[in-house]
């Protein structure tokens, strides 16, 4: 499966459970690690929780392989890693905190 494809599972799956403010982040010319990195927000640990729960169903039911999930949600952040996406499911006050946002261009 393509890397775009594996971000509109994403992005679909960030939607459906109302993800706050998800970015994605084109990173293949400055990256050997990925090709995306999606960036979005829950509000509360609970909600972070449920968002990777619906991601990583949305992936499994398309047969997207994980190289590896961080994060149970309790800290404020999950991270998902399928290869070619890298996603952060962060609290508003982690995202803030990190400005992962800044370190990239995104490419809405």
């Amino acid at each position: 499966m393509t890397p775009l494809k594996i971000k509109n599972i994403v992005f679909s799956s960030l939607d459906e459970l109302k993800a706050e403010d998800p970015v994605s982040i084109n990173v293949k010319k400055t990256s050997s690690f990925t090709d995306y990195m999606v960036i979005a927000t829950g509000n509360s640990n609970r909600h972070i929780k449920a968002i990777s729960d619906k991601v990583l169903s949305s992936l499994k039911e398309n047969k997207v392989e994980l190289l590896g999930i961080e994060g149970q949600g309790d800290e404020g952040w999950i991270l998902i890693d399928t290869g070619d996406v890298v996603l952060h499911l962060m609290s508003d006050k982690a995202r803030n905190f990190y400005d992962l946002e800044s370190l990239w261009d995104s490419d809405l």
